[in-house]
């Protein structure tokens, strides 16, 4: 019996090329899931986050005011155009509870294409 071949299909190839450097993953701690949802949900209905991925119960161990601390905390990671992370910063911090909030971008080095098309058609 023979093998079906598998056949993939690529996506068109855009006029304009994305530069994956155009876009960022956000990493943001808060207190809990009311807050992370708040921050989350506010960040995308005003287009400056595609999405975010809600973890709960995370385990934190940090040092805060010289004290050697371990809390829960619920982690945000979103993702968003590089252009935004001023913005972006300035609503989380408006938003969030926490005094110095945890906030840390990190550049998507590469992606599929068409997941930085929906984050670039999803965003300001």
């Amino acid at each position: 019996m023979a093998k079906k071949k598998i056949v993939r299909k690529t996506p068109k190839k855009n006029k304009k090329i994305l530069k994956n450097s155009d876009f960022v993953s956000i990493y943001v701690t808060s207190p809990d899931r009311d807050v992370a949802l708040k921050v989350a949900q506010t960040l995308v209905d005003e287009k400056l986050a595609a999405c975010f991925n809600i973890f709960e119960n995370v385990t934190s161990v940090y040092r805060w005011h010289n004290e050697l601390e371990k809390s829960t905390e619920v982690v945000m990671i979103g993702k968003t155009k590089a252009s935004l992370q001023n913005t972006v910063t300035k609503r989380i911090k408006e938003l969030n509870t926490y005094e110095v909030p945890c906030i840390v971008y990190w550049p998507i080095a590469d992606g599929f294409p068409l997941y930085l098309e929906w984050i670039k058609a999803n965003t300001k």
